[in-house]
């Protein structure tokens, strides 16, 4: 049997490319989305609708990827987040900063604390988390996402110190702009071919959950494209 990947954010346009990627390479992928959303990812993985934000909807996604002894749950990749712009930090209600760690910070904390259990019992594993260039180079209008996005590195780093020696492995991608049609939209005047695309952040994320990168625990790895 194959192992089984639980993957976040699957119904954006990262997440579905990662899905197919993983699903691609023979993996048994859980896909926990948002009540309604469960026919908006890829046909041959299994949705469950959770909100992640909930402590119990989280340990529920968990104990779905983790029902089958014979495909033991060896990866975790925490996709879910999301951005919102808004003024400078004075201009900028604190409910909206919080808004964004909730947003970013939160389900990637919930999952992973739900999974490492199961990931310890299947021998070790690897957390894939998702930060930004954001997090390293900021740009005003956006302290709330930057703070998450940091933040997401920081957790990672306190995920591989503490279980590295377990066998859990924790790694971060930080993309820079992703080629998506919301952010075409968003941005039509932009060089896009400079984008880094969901297909090319997908591979890399396959490659951080698998046995080919073994030795590698603790690291933050830029996907820019040429941006």
């Amino acid at each position: 049997m194959a192992n089984t990947a639980l993957i976040t954010g699957g119904a954006g346009a990262l997440g579905f490319s990662t899905i197919n990627v993983f699903l691609d390479a023979g993996w048994h992928v859980v896909a926990p989305v948002r009540p309604g959303r469960a026919g908006d990812v890829p046909a041959d993985c299994f949705p469950v609708e959770a909100d992640l934000t909930s402590a119990a909807d989280t340990a529920a996604a968990v104990a779905a990827a983790t029902d089958d002894p014979a495909s033991p749950l060896t990866a975790v990749v925490n996709l879910v987040g999301g951005f919102a712009s808004g003024g400078l930090i004075a201009d900028t209600p604190v409910e909206d900063f919080e808004a964004m760690l909730s947003m970013n910070l939160r389900p990637t904390y919930l999952l992973t604390a739900a999974a490492l259990p199961y990931l310890i019992g299947a021998g070790g594993g690897s957390v894939v988390c998702v930060s930004s260039r954001a997090a390293l180079s900021p740009f005003p209008g956006a302290a709330g996402y930057v703070t998450a996005k940091a933040a997401v590195l920081a957790f990672a780093a306190a995920v591989d110190v503490e279980y590295r020696k377990r066998g859990v492995r924790c790694n971060t991608v930080l993309p820079s702009v992703i080629d998506t049609p919301t952010n075409r939209a968003a941005m039509p005047d932009a060089d896009h071919d400079r984008w880094v695309s969901p297909a090319a952040i997908a591979e890399t994320i396959l490659f951080l959950a698998s046995k080919a990168s073994a030795p590698v625990s603790g690291a933050q790895i830029p996907v820019y494209g040429q941006a």
